[in-house]
């Protein structure tokens, strides 16, 4: 008998195919027509000459990698740059930068937490969240998404050590979470908030400061926040920002953030250069918005099932994963690239087209992206 232990992969690749669950990666074209409704790239930094220009400089300065963790070889003066405007313009005491909003989230909840301390989170959080309280050994409570009256309820059941942990923009449908009702409960029963505020900063708050300092929690004491440098500033890498003595304990015992190489001066230098520029062009911010709610009224105006959005998210639902992938690939063949949504990335199990906001879109794209998503809708 021959012997073949990964057979089992072919009867899950089956079972994937059967539910429309197949994922295929495609490599972005350098130059494209298409109009790209599909990435997260807020603000319209990515290709911006002085974002591009900074990553190259850094990497002609500082070489093409970090050369090792952050503790060792791989912070320079553009990381220690980053971290202090971060934590400045986002109205905390101090930052810590990693290599990914996804490594960030799991630094703070296996750091901050541990086998006798309780966390609370909502329904509708990202992966990585959910993965960073699986790492962290905590008692983990799921509560109802976007409740902070179940999540009140959750704290008072733990005596010690607890944490309320919730996304400040879900990236599903864009919805905000109700931060100062979250603050409130948890400073009510002793607890600590941490909110990921990946799809907040550069497009909520005054200039794109962030969802926390829109709900006037930038600098509180009891709450810290993760966010990426990969959308609203155009570059790659995560960040946590918090008090300097939070700080300094993730320093020393967060596993993703000492036994990872440290971010390629390429992707901070090129986040400095995106955060300077929000900080010049401050309107960037509002104009996502206003790109955002044009999205929204065109789409529900052409009888089609979107989601108000709260910051630059846009979610259309679609009758089944099969009929998303159908909508969105006939999206892309007609030139307006947008993404798509199933599960296990969509917690309510329900099928969606996501369209992401751009500063930088003008009208008549928003209304020649909204026709051809009408147009492309399955019927039915």
């Amino acid at each position: 008998m021959s012997y073949a232990p990964f057979d089992w992969i072919d009867d899950a690749a089956r079972r994937r195919a059967d539910a429309g669950l197949v994922r295929t990666l495609r490599p972005r074209p350098a130059e494209t027509a298409s109009l790209d409704l599909a990435s997260n790239d807020y603000l319209g930094l990515t290709r911006h000459p002085e974002v591009t220009g900074a990553a190259a400089e850094a990497a002609r300065r500082w070489g093409g990698g970090a050369t090792g963790s952050r503790l060792v070889t791989g912070s320079t003066d553009l990381h220690a740059e980053l971290e202090r405007e971060l934590a400045e313009f986002c109205g905390f005491e101090a930052a810590l930068v990693l290599s990914s909003g996804y490594a960030a989230n799991l630094a703070a909840l296996t750091a901050l937490t541990g086998r006798d301390a309780l966390i609370v989170s909502d329904a509708g959080n990202h992966a990585s969240i959910v993965d960073g309280c699986r790492l962290s050994r905590a008692g983990t409570v799921v509560v109802p998404h976007a409740d902070p009256g179940a999540v009140r309820r959750a704290l008072r059941t733990h005596e010690g050590r607890a944490l309320a942990v919730t996304d400040s923009v879900f990236s599903v449908d864009g919805d905000a979470a109700p931060l100062p009702a979250l603050a409130a409960a948890c400073r009510a029963e002793g607890a600590a908030l941490l909110v990921d505020d990946a799809h907040g900063l550069g497009v909520l708050g005054e200039g794109g400061r962030g969802a926390l300092a829109a709900a006037g929690l930038a600098g509180d004491q009891g709450v810290v926040a993760t966010l990426t440098l990969s959308k609203s500033l155009g570059s790659q890498g995560g960040a946590f920002l918090g008090p300097a003595r939070v700080i300094e304990h993730l320093v020393n015992t967060a596993r993703t953030f000492i036994f990872d190489t440290g971010l390629a001066p390429a992707a901070a230098g090129a986040a400095l250069a995106g955060l300077r520029l929000l900080g010049r062009e401050p309107e960037r911010a509002g104009r996502v918005r206003e790109v955002a709610a044009g999205l929204y009224g065109r789409l529900t105006a052409a009888g089609l099932a979107a989601v108000r959005p709260d910051a630059a998210v846009v979610s259309v639902r679609a009758p089944s994963a099969d009929a998303a992938v159908r909508w969105a690939a006939d999206c892309r063949e007609k030139g307006v690239v947008v993404g798509c949504f199933r599960p296990p990335s969509v917690p309510d199990g329900v099928s969606r087209l996501r369209l992401t906001a751009r500063a930088d879109l003008t009208d008549e794209q928003i209304a020649a992206a909204v026709e051809t998503v009408r147009r492309t809708a399955p019927v039915g």
